[in-house]
């Protein structure tokens, strides 16, 4: 008889702390099912058995040993007329599907979170193509979707999207995971922090959308919103900065400032939590963006890497950069002061820009100078936070072009 060893680390870990004392468990497997591995991941997310729902406790009948059980018949067979090693893989497959909603932590990754949320009930099934609209299914879909392409993520997104009935739920999640240190900031606490922010604050939620529309249709590197929301760090520096804002506007800085402090060692973004920023933001790359306490950034707007939005200097009060709709920041741009960068202007890669640009304009330069110069400067007829061009004003601004 031939025997798949299976780690723990495949099985919930409520289920094997709670019942099961051996490391290891021996699957008894038939030789066909061992031929494809792939079998498994299918029957989990495509066809899983139709038995009457089990106790926990009845896991043993996916571990029998004994030769002698064999030439009976369970009651609960998937197929009574076939053998009892496959009905035992059957078995297994039923347990290893994270479909226990009274064992599983809201948080897979935390085992201590006061909340708990439902394993949804069809977690193997797509949803139809009429419904691919909602951006949440697309992103269970999607998920299913990789892990069939990679079998080794499935702990990761089943813990990460698919253990989670909501949105929400999920970015709490994540961010709580992504942020916590251990032994003085837990993930569980800063889950019920999150999770409370989000469902109080319901526009943060549909900014969370438009963020994630805005990485996948101007980044051409997302090729998921799955793959945005689970290592985009310039897109859950944002999230995490737009609970910290909301924190901070209702007077719990110092909490605010926590966060802020944590996304800037975790994720080498720093966004004071006092700056206000609209929806539609794409932070591409992200490492090293600074903005100020004071900034206002509009809806729709793209800022790459390195771009500060600070101040002058010791100034106090209403000190730092008002960015309109639209606008395109390049790569290791300064904005310093409280200026305004009028709505759909584009900033070149490495400028300075100490003064106003007027909308729909293009400065370049240290210091910035105005494409087309400062009395009739060239007006842009695109929005360039959208089509994310970034050299189109250089023969217009230099006469000296490689």
């Amino acid at each position: 008889m031939k025997f798949l060893v299976i780690a723990l680390s495949t099985i919930p870990s409520p289920l094997y702390k709670s019942h099961l004392s051996s490391p290891r468990l021996l699957v008894p497997m038939s030789t066909d099912f061992l031929r494809s591995p792939t079998n498994i991941l299918k029957a989990i997310f495509f066809n899983p058995p139709k038995t009457p729902k089990i106790q926990p406790l009845a896991m043993a009948a996916c571990i029998h040993t004994s030769r002698a059980e064999n030439s009976r018949t369970s009651s609960l067979s998937c197929d009574p007329n076939g053998s009892q090693i496959d009905d035992r893989v059957c078995n297994y497959i039923k347990y290893c599907r994270p479909n226990f909603s009274d064992l599983v932590s809201c948080v897979p990754n935390s085992e201590n979170h006061s909340k708990s949320i439902r394993i949804p009930e069809d977690l193997g099934s797509f949803d139809p193509v009429q419904n691919q609209d909602d951006l949440w299914v697309r992103m269970k879909n999607e998920a299913r979707s990789d892990i069939l392409q990679e079998p080794i993520l499935s702990n990761f997104y089943v813990n990460s999207i698919l253990a989670h009935d909501s949105l929400e739920s999920a970015l709490a999640n994540h961010l709580s995971v992504k942020l916590s240190n251990s032994g003085t900031l837990p993930s569980g606490t800063l889950f019920d922090l999150f999770l409370g922010v989000i469902a109080e604050d319901k526009e943060i939620i549909r900014a969370v959308k438009d963020d994630l529309r805005a990485v996948k249709e101007r980044d051409p590197a997302c090729i998921s919103y799955v793959h945005c929301f689970l290592n985009f760090k310039g897109f859950l520096a944002c999230q995490a900065h737009r609970v910290a804002h909301s924190l901070w506007s209702n007077g719990r800085k110092i909490l605010a400032l926590l966060i802020q402090n944590r996304v800037s060692e975790v994720f080498a973004v720093d966004i004071h939590p006092g700056a206000d920023i609209g929806r539609g933001i794409l932070l591409d790359h992200a490492t090293g963006v600074v903005i100020g306490e004071t900034a206002v950034i509009g809806n729709n707007v793209s800022i790459l890497h390195n771009v500060t939005l600070g101040g002058t200097g010791k100034a106090s009060g209403d000190r730092h950069p008002k960015l309109g709709d639209g606008v395109l920041i390049g790569a290791g741009t300064c904005v310093l002061g409280n200026v305004r960068i009028g709505d759909g202007a584009k900033i070149g890669a490495g400028s300075v820009v100490l003064k106003e640009v007027p909308a729909r304009t293009t400065a370049v330069g240290n210091p910035a100078r105005l494409v087309g110069g400062k009395e009739n400067p060239i007006r842009l007829d695109k929005m360039p936070s959208l089509t994310m061009d970034h050299t189109s004003h250089i023969s217009e601004w230099s006469d000296y072009v490689i």
